[in-house]
């Protein structure tokens, strides 16, 4: 396997922590995306794909990508995808074989399985199979989406169910004063978590914290009362 090959040598549960390998199945929009960003990140990826044109476009971009058939187990087992910390099937064009690699991937005992779900009833198919991680990409983009367009927000991230992180400018009621002594918590029910001066980088915000007109900030708390303060001017 070349540059995989030292991965069986590492100790297992060491590597699922720090996920310094990832093989990502199925290299269309979203799949080439997250493969190219793990590279940027300092992560060995190797890509898998049916499709030769996919596989060539990305030749030189990723560790190693192949053309290979991630529905037959023996072809994952070439490729030693079972040393790998994660394993991302990005499949969604075919269902089908999405199905059907998962449930190789899982026959093969890896340790953290994550795949792409097209729709809701693919992705409870990938939860009753035992999949690790069930992403909604398109759903997760249009809730995101959805959220930025009815706001002033800059940037929503939702953390969990009803709890947000979002990005927004610092409103002139808590400007020019310590964050400490402007009861945020008690009276808007959020905290700020960041903050960015006008052309700084980004910094942890605390009680002695001051924001000025201009400045940027990341709030925490319940979705309704991180958008809700997000309005403030």
């Amino acid at each position: 396997m070349g540059r995989f090959s030292h991965f069986g040598a590492i100790d297992r549960s060491r590597r699922v922590a720090e996920a310094g390998s990832v093989a990502v199945i199925g290299l269309g929009r979203f799949g080439r995306a997250l493969a190219l960003e793990l590279m940027a990140g300092g992560t060995e990826v190797l890509g898998i794909d049916l499709d030769e044109d996919l596989v060539q476009s990305l030749n030189g971009e990723l560790t190693q990508v192949v053309r290979a058939d991630s529905t037959k187990r023996e072809a994952l087992e070439q490729l030693a995808v079972e040393e790998f910390d994660r394993v991302v099937v990005a499949i969604g064009g075919d269902v089908s074989a999405s199905i059907l690699t998962c449930s190789v991937l899982l026959a093969m005992d890896i340790p953290a399985i994550w795949a792409k779900a097209v729709t809701d009833q693919h992705g409870l198919i990938l939860e009753q199979l035992g999949v690790h991680k069930v992403i909604y990409p398109e759903k997760d983009m249009g809730r995101k989406v959805a959220h930025l367009v009815r706001g002033a927000a800059l940037d929503f991230i939702e953390i969990a169910a009803g709890y947000a992180m979002v990005k927004a400018p610092a409103p002139s009621s808590i400007q020019d004063v310590p964050l400490g002594e402007t009861g945020l918590r008690r009276s808007h029910g959020v905290t700020v978590a960041a903050f960015q001066h006008a052309g700084e980088p980004w910094d942890n915000a605390d009680n002695r914290t001051v924001l000025h007109a201009g400045d940027t900030i990341l709030v925490v708390g319940k979705t309704r009362d991180a958008e809700a303060f997000a309005q403030l001017l």
